[in-house]
């Protein structure tokens, strides 16, 4: 009972196993895997909800409004001014043109579908880790997109900036997430 046996043992698949077992390398890996769940569960959720908002544009924007004039009743400062103006201007547009906010609940849906894509890393991050990498380029490419294309459609740079921001701590965690699925891969 005291002794080790040193002849290689079959397990139920019949390949050879040492009878010693790596506990620490296997408490290594299941701890990676849940490190990148539970950044990948983060930005998925991040997704979902980001996508959800882009659906009740009115209503967020008359309540954000009324919010804003109710801090700022006389100062009224640029971020009011601006708040007031897209809110007014979406209500003139959903009044008038009802079939516009169809654009917005396509834009909600495209949020809802990619993070979808990223069940697929979820399951299997080192087979998916293309999807992590996809997200990560993504990321980069909205600051120059909100740059350039806020300039285009006279978005004020602030908000332009509160744009890339969505990038910004979009990529924090589809980084760490990469580089865990990446110490993972050499432990397989």
């Amino acid at each position: 009972m005291g002794r080790e046996s040193h002849f290689p043992m079959k397990n139920i698949f019949g390949q050879t196993s040492s009878p010693i077992i790596d506990f620490r390398s296997m408490n290594d890996k299941t701890i990676l895997v849940r490190q990148i769940r539970l950044l990948l569960l983060i930005f998925i959720i991040g997704l979902v909800f980001s996508g959800i908002t882009a659906i009740p544009l009115e209503t967020e924007l008359r309540l954000l409004t009324k919010i804003s004039e109710k801090n700022d009743p006389r100062l009224r400062s640029g971020f009011s001014i601006w708040l007031n103006k897209v809110c007014n201007g979406l209500v003139e547009t959903d009044t008038k043109y009802p079939f516009m906010p169809y654009g917005t609940d396509w834009l909600a849906f495209a949020h809802f579908v990619i993070a979808i894509v990223f069940v697929g890393p979820l399951r299997d991050p080192v087979k998916n880790i293309w999807v992590v990498e996809f997200g990560m380029i993504a990321c980069v490419l909205v600051i120059p997109f909100a740059l350039i294309m806020g300039s285009i459609r006279e978005i004020p740079l602030g908000w332009q900036l509160i744009d890339c921001s969505f990038g910004v701590l979009g990529i924090i965690p589809l980084w760490f997430c990469h580089r865990q699925i990446r110490k993972l891969k050499i432990m397989k």
